[in-house]
């Protein structure tokens, strides 16, 4: 293996867990919830999944689309989480609310579209570096499944601590690190 390729693999290593910090970050909210272990191990599987298909949209759109798509989607994905956040945030001061978006269903597809919309941005300029695109979507899905687990697991820890607060603490984690999305 010669220099530049070594370089080139660190450096989609690097790009891979910098894209998964926000499905740690969102997973340990996420994670206080009452969640069951095959429950985590799917989420993680999911939230892979999507850092594999968003970036393979991103290097199939390529050149097509503008550099304004990146805006858009870090506008779209901090309104998800800040709305899931605040939906858990509700439910936790009121318990008549049903909850609404739990990590099934519909629930879990804006979760892992909301963790992941930022690698369709890095697929777009992937597309046109020419790097080993399989290498760069196994990279990105495996780390970003291994951060959601144990970001939920984590969680699921502070969860059984901090009781009935945890929800509150995991809705407000949500609804930050949606809010520095949109403004930071």
């Amino acid at each position: 293996m010669s220099a530049h390729q070594l370089g080139e693999i660190v450096s989609l290593v690097f790009m891979a867990f910098a894209l998964g910090m926000d499905a740690f970050s969102v997973s340990l909210g996420m994670g206080m919830q009452s969640l069951r272990l095959k429950r985590i191990a799917f989420i993680g599987m999911v939230i892979g999944l999507f850092h594999i298909i968003m970036p393979f949209m991103g290097i199939m759109v390529g050149k097509a689309i503008s550099v304004k798509i990146g805006e858009l989607t870090t506008l779209v994905a901090g309104t998800l989480l800040f709305a899931i956040g605040a939906q858990m945030l509700f439910s936790a001061f009121n318990h008549e609310i049903k909850k609404v978006v739990k990590p099934a269903g519909i629930g879990l597809l804006f979760f892992a579209i909301s963790v992941s919309v930022d690698s369709f941005s890095v697929g777009l300029s992937l597309g046109m570096s020419g790097v080993k695109i399989a290498i760069a979507l196994l990279l990105f899905g495996a780390v970003s499944t291994v951060l959601t687990w144990i970001g939920m697991l984590l969680g699921k820890k502070v969860h059984g601590l901090l009781g009935v607060y945890s929800e509150i603490l995991g809705g407000s984690i949500l609804c930050g690190f949606g809010l520095y999305m949109l403004f930071g």
